[in-house]
């Protein structure tokens, strides 16, 4: 049995009518959650792969200073 509450009137919803509603709310927070998960770890492989290519520059560049670079 659920019960809803809006705008101050109380509505029970039960038997068939409550599974539904409540397999439906399952459902999209499933998604929801789906979709968040396929985001993150989207943003997680575009940073994964602009260090992958990133760091190797800084650590070539901070090479070709160290080597070139003026000491007094």
């Amino acid at each position: 049995m659920l019960v809803v509450e809006k705008n101050g009137q109380t509505t029970i919803v039960s038997g068939w009518r409550a599974w539904i509603l409540a397999i439906g709310v399952v459902l999209g927070v499933v998604a929801v959650i789906g979709l968040m998960s396929f985001v993150f770890l989207g943003i997680a492989l575009t940073i994964g792969a602009v260090l992958l290519v990133a760091v190797p520059i800084v650590i070539g560049f901070a090479i070709v200073g160290a080597l070139f670079g003026r000491r007094p």
